[in-house]
């Protein structure tokens, strides 16, 4: 594997004229595809791969030097799959180039503390662990990196720091010692037994409100929700009881250690872990999600425990495997299909079971949830004679779960499913289904079946959902999506406002100007005005209905169509919803004439939002009030309510980076001045410019305050609906005596911890306000558990 032969291998007639300006280049790019890909599928083994590469890269050090640090450090942070063939081709450098290890070591420690500095914990997880791994390829000694988790264990002992700042610094000792715990109890046992014992007592005085929030079933049965921590402390227990025999990690250092234990070894640098710094965001506890056991897999390679470490490696590594390839979902699947190791393992599980555990994060997945369906279909293409069993099975084992499942989980559920559906001609065997049509159609199961084929029609057409289900299932079956116009016919005409809208409809159709039809709806009698009274612009409900009503049915087409009608007529929309009743009806009308399609009542009201006819705080009222009471359990309703937020937060955060913007424009306009000294003409073209964006400032400052004021009466409006809501529940059952846990119960209370979950980062701003307005120690103690919960996110 000498280097002229790589060097040679794509020379082709004209390319040595070329060569001498390019040659450092191509190396360098030769050397990154060298390191990138070894480990990768090949005919020689992997260990003669290392030996050759050690060599090639011994050869360029001298040259290329620092690139390959470079190439190192990076695939160390980005590449954690292949973590241990890595670690000893740093083993085989270090004992051909002690010098090279050593700066190898410093470049790793100067990259820890950037990744730290720059909230980038996940990667630093990995850079620790590839440290740590280098002490069993005899580059680092194990009494420095002792003392380093020493250093990590004691930020359990600072004060006034939130819980989660404790809890990475542990989990990484934690999730170091599968690799690299065999090794430390070997050379330093008492060190490690009072590192352990430290370890012990902080996780025994952890406060675990947030868990019940994070969990994506109630029930602890089959399978128990453990925290994280908990989980991998109970993982890593089982180990030092097994004498830290592992036998999952590929560990191709054994095969070199007779060259390896000769090397010199280098010690880590004393590493202080940085203080805390309040805008520090730290990783979010998680609960590990269970879905199989040994039971599950019948067949085959037996399913490692729970409580097993094995279950861990190979769930980070499944982790780190998605984490490197989401982007392409081919080389994905090929990646997790091709698992080292994975005749030993049930492996089809094991990624099922992680692609959900993905799926069903909270509060989000690392992803898109979209990727885990076209990941998952890519797999079913690549082992079409397994995985689809595999994932039938899981598929059948979360349906029977729906009763203590999160209802946003649920909601994921549903998306996911109805996509797959959708790429396999929407087969799926319903008739196994049919107890849920025995039971209350409030109840989780028949609720998710309803949504699943309402979200499959979006993705199809009504017809087709009917002929897929079988006739039994017509209760479950949504609605034709048709428009519903009041005034369509003969036996309308007694409505009152039934003759203007003939005239609003063919005014439309004659492309009458905004003033003509605006002075036909002057004709539309008000019901809310006893008399003539001539005052005119009070609030007139039935001109908006008219007007709405035959604008939206002669749209009634498409989506596009309805899109220009509603730009096209925006100023007469604008004009009749000035006032906040003005804004509640017009989305009242939206939802009368389009309420067997909810889809286009979405992107009606996302459109009227983007084109301020209505307000964010007038769609939440809308969508609490008494008259959408009977939708309010819909997965629509909730889309509704997050697009809405979503809209609110952009708009805050477009306004306050224009703010920034205008700062830093001030800023460096106030350096070029002083730095251009006495020139008289430039400071007066200077100031001019000063002036103008001071003005600016100012103007965008008080848009940033208008808007975040918008955004926090947003949150009060939907948290004090949520309280209103939950409170005449509660009391109510209190006065009959019923048991509070209704399907209805336990889907609003989950709502409301839903938008605490997938807006935490906007609603920690109004903390203060909500807990002074809304969230007092008088509130009945069920809605508190909520909010207090959440508030243990961040503690």
């Amino acid at each position: 594997m000498s280097r002229r032969r790589h060097s040679d291998e794509n020379d082709g007639g004209q390319a040595h004229k070329r060569r001498r300006t390019s040659e450092p280049i191509e190396i360098e790019d030769r050397l990154e595809s060298l390191i990138c890909r070894v480990g990768e599928k090949s005919t020689s083994s992997l260990e003669s791969n290392l030996e050759g590469l050690a060599g090639v890269l011994e050869a360029d050090l001298p040259n290329y030097k620092n690139k390959i640090l470079r190439i190192l450090c990076a695939v160390a942070r980005l590449l954690p799959e292949k973590l241990t063939v890595y670690t000893t081709l740093v083993g085989l450098l270090n004992a051909r180039n002690y010098n090279f290890g050593g700066e190898f070591v410093e470049a790793m420690i100067r990259q820890l503390k950037e990744t730290l500095k720059n909230n980038l914990y996940n990667e630093a997880v990995y850079l620790v662990r590839f440290l740590s791994d280098l002490v069993n390829c005899h580059v680092i000694a194990a009494p420095s990196m002792v003392a380093m988790f020493e250093n990590f264990v004691s930020v359990t002992q600072e004060e006034d720091v939130p819980q989660v700042r404790s809890d990475w610094f542990v989990y990484v000792v934690l999730s170091c010692l599968p690799w690299v715990g065999k090794e430390l109890y070997e050379k330093k046992d008492v060190e490690m037994d009072r590192l352990l014992s430290q370890i012990e007592g902080y996780l025994k005085r952890r406060v675990k409100t947030h868990v019940p929030m994070l969990q994506v079933w109630t029930a602890e049965k089959p399978h128990p929700q453990e925290e994280y921590l908990d989980c991998l402390w109970a993982q890593i227990q089982k180990l030092k009881k097994d004498r830290w025999q592992e036998r999952h990690i590929l560990r191709p250092y054994i095969a070199f250690d007779s060259v390896l234990c000769e090397a010199l070894q280098h010690n880590l640098p004393p590493f202080t872990p940085p203080g805390h710094m309040p805008d520090a965001q730290y990783p979010m506890p998680r609960v590990v999600f269970r879905m199989f056991d040994y039971t599950d897999a019948p067949e085959g390679p037996v399913m490692p425990g729970s409580h097993s470490v094995e279950r861990f490696v190979i769930e980070e590594n499944l982790y780190c495997i998605i984490k490197t390839h989401w982007k392409e979902r081919k080389t994905c699947a090929a990646q997790l299909l091709s698992y080292p190791g994975k005749n030993k393992i049930p492996l089809n599980y094991h990624i099922v079971e992680v692609i959900f555990g993905e799926l069903f994060q909270l509060p989000t997945p690392p992803h898109m949830d979209v990727m885990y369906t076209t990941l998952l279909i890519e797999l079913c293409k690549l082992q079409p004679g397994s995985l689809p069993q595999v994932l039938a099975q899981a598929t059948e084992m979360l349906y029977m779960r729906l009763d203590t499942m999160n209802t946003t989980c649920i909601d994921r559920l549903i998306n996911w499913f109805s996509h797959h559906l959708s790429n396999f001609q929407f087969r799926w065997s319903w008739d196994d289904w049919a107890d849920c049509l025995t039971v209350d159609l409030d109840k989780p199961k028949p609720k998710f079946v309803k949504e699943v084929l309402e979200k499959s029609m979006r993705l199809s057409y009504h017809q087709r959902i009917v002929d897929i289900v079988p006739p039994t299932f017509s209760a479950l079956i949504p609605a034709e999506p048709i428009f519903t116009y009041k005034y369509a016919d003969e036996s309308a005409s007694l409505l009152p406002g039934y003759p203007v809208s003939i005239t609003v409809g063919n005014a439309i159709k004659n492309r009458a100007s905004n003033e003509e039809i605006l002075t036909i709806l002057k004709e539309v009698p008000n019901p809310n005005q006893e008399d003539d009274d001539d005052e005119g612009e009070s609030f007139n409900p039935l001109k908006i209905d008219v007007f709405l009503q035959t604008l939206l049915h002669l749209a009634a087409k498409s989506f596009s169509h309805s899109f220009s009608a509603l730009g096209k007529f925006h100023e007469i929309l604008k004009t009749l919803t000035d006032s906040d009743e003005g804004k509640l009806h017009i989305l009242k009308v939206v939802y009368e004439v389009w309420r067997n399609h909810p889809q286009m009542i979405a992107v009606l009201v996302d459109k009227m939002v983007r084109t301020q006819i209505v307000d964010c705080a007038a769609v939440a009222n809308w969508l609490f009030s008494q008259d959408m009471a009977h939708e309010f359990t819909r997965l629509f309703i909730w889309e509704i309510l997050h697009s809405t937020i979503r809209k609110m937060n952009k708009h805050v955060q477009k306004i306050q980076k224009e703010l920034e913007e205008a700062k830093d424009k001030l800023e460096k306009q106030q350096h070029k001045r002083r730095d251009s000294g006495d020139d008289e003409d430039m400071d007066k073209n200077s100031e001019d410019e000063e002036g103008q964006l001071e003005e600016q400032i100012e103007r965008l400052q008080e848009k940033v305050e208008s808007a975040q004021s918008e955004q926090k009466n947003l949150f009060l409006v939907i948290f004090q609906r949520f309280i209103m809501l939950l409170t005449e529940h509660l009391v109510r059952c209190e006065t009959g005596s019923v048991d509070i846990s209704t399907p209805w119960y336990k889907n609003c209370i989950e709502r409301l911890q839903q938008i605490f979950l997938m807006h935490h980062v906007t609603i920690q701003q109004y903390m203060g306000t909500l807990e002074n307005l809304l969230f007092t120690a008088e509130l009945d103690h069920h809605i508190l558990a909520v909010y207090q919960q959440f508030c243990a996110l961040q503690l």
